[in-house]
């Protein structure tokens, strides 16, 4: 072609969650029976939608207002329900033009980073969810800026690496979390929280929070919305229902903008997301119908409580199965429902497998772990000797070696023959020789 048509972050755009897919499903028309660890789709694990939640939905279904545009920014009463939530908090205040909806919080992303001056970089974790980091590296064109978490201490934040890298690096214009935390189940304190704050103000920075797991805490874990410790700083609180509910079908979620009317660059940068919004017209409108009925619902709060205490009762299954191995480091998830196993520093070689009796699948797989990074290596082994599917920790935009789990099977005798199959594969795996 006469011009060159591919954008220069193109090549940023990876997403091991998905990715991994592609190879198992090779696998899976050679015979082998997958068990899907790799996404975080409640329902697709066997999660039942609350028939109270359903009939609130075929209720609205029936309107004839569900089916028709919405404001651009959302739903004005369902704007200013969500205001009010906010602010009956403390702390920081909103009013409803501070919210913003997006068809899920893969669009809420695309436009957050989209629309950022090229030259503007956000800095997130290591490890990193795919959405945030391929999204970041994509707009700007380079591999996604990242801080540390740190593994040996409950996968927290590594505070110095953040100032460090904030303080020698001026192109960094803005700082990101995720709480709870995604992929390790790591939930932030309220004072790790301030302190981030405290750093993005004495750089002057403006914050990005996704809280989409905001309301899944457990094992007597506390934390706060980032509206409560934010102060005076500008930001945004990415939420949304996919999870909550859950929903995850319904592409729902929406940012929460806090001090845009303080900073006259930074209003103008949301201006220009909302802009972008509107050439779109609006988001889906029915869950955004739902969520006043829903959340405002006397029946939530125990839904919300019965669910982390579901989670939590996992988190310490799979951490009871799995830590206790050597060269493993196990922590046990606070929030959200992934948890990350790490390998510890020079435990994979590079050489080490699990035995595989299918000769057709043992010879596909020793052709596919050439050039591969060591974590991917053990997770393809594990595809292919035990059918199950976990996302290598290196594809989370990090260095350390390990895979991420779920914690979404409901099916009670197939998790636990999960988490018992990948204890053993990884004892078998770390003690094999070529």
């Amino acid at each position: 072609m006469r011009r060159e048509i591919i954008h220069e972050g193109s090549g940023q755009l990876t997403y091991e969650i998905r990715g991994i897919v592609k190879f198992a499903r090779e696998l899976e028309q050679m015979g082998v029976e997958i068990t899907w660890e790799n996404i975080g789709d409640p329902i697709q694990k066997g999660e039942k939608m609350p028939e109270w939640i359903k009939k609130i939905i075929l209720e609205l279904a029936s309107q004839d207002k569900t089916y028709g545009y919405v404001d651009t920014q959302g739903i004005p009463e369902t704007r200013e329900f969500l205001a009010h939530n906010i602010n009956i908090r403390g702390g920081c205040q909103v009013n409803r033009d501070d919210i913003v909806f997006f068809n899920g919080l893969g669009d809420a992303v695309n436009k957050v980073f989209g629309f950022l001056k090229r030259e503007a970089r956000v800095i997130g974790p290591a490890p990193a969810y795919s959405t945030h980091s391929s999204a970041e590296a994509a707009h700007s064109g380079y591999e996604h800026l990242t801080y540390q978490l740190d593994p040996y201490n409950n996968w927290m934040p590594d505070l110095d690496d953040i100032e460090n890298k904030v303080r020698y690096n001026d192109s960094i214009a803005g700082l990101m979390l995720i709480n709870p935390d995604n992929p390790t189940g790591a939930v932030y304190p309220r004072e790790i929280l301030e302190a981030m704050v405290d750093i993005a103000r004495r750089h002057g920075l403006f914050m990005i929070c996704d809280e989409i797991y905001s309301h899944i805490v457990y094992n007597g874990t506390e934390t706060m919305h980032m509206s409560e410790v934010i102060d005076d700083v500008p930001g945004l609180a990415m939420r949304g229902i996919s999870k909550e509910y859950p929903w995850p079908g319904g592409r729902c979620g929406w940012i929460e903008v806090f001090n845009q009317d303080k900073y006259p660059d930074f209003k103008g940068y949301i201006s220009s997301i909302i802009n972008a919004k509107m050439l779109e017209v609006c988001s889906t409108s029915l869950p955004q119908y739902s969520i006043p009925p829903v959340i405002g619902s006397d029946n939530y709060p125990a839904h919300l409580k019965n669910r982390s205490a579901v989670f939590e009762s996992r988190a310490k299954e799979a951490v009871e199965m799995l830590s206790g191995i050597d060269g493993i480091v196990v922590n046990e998830p606070k929030g959200a429902f992934y948890m990350s196993i790490m390998f510890e520093p020079e435990v994979l070689n590079g050489v080490q497998k699990l035995e595989i009796t299918d000769t057709k699948v043992r010879r596909f797989i020793e052709t596919r772990v050439r050039n591969v990074t060591n974590d991917k290596r053990f997770v393809y082994y594990l595809l292919a000797a035990t059918g199950i599917c976990v996302v290598p920790l290196t594809g989370f935009c990090c260095d350390r070696e390990g895979f991420r789990i779920t914690l979404l099977e409901c099916d009670d005798e197939k998790r636990r023959w999960t988490w018992k199959t990948i204890a053993e594969a990884i004892k078998e795996y770390i003690s094999s020789t070529e």
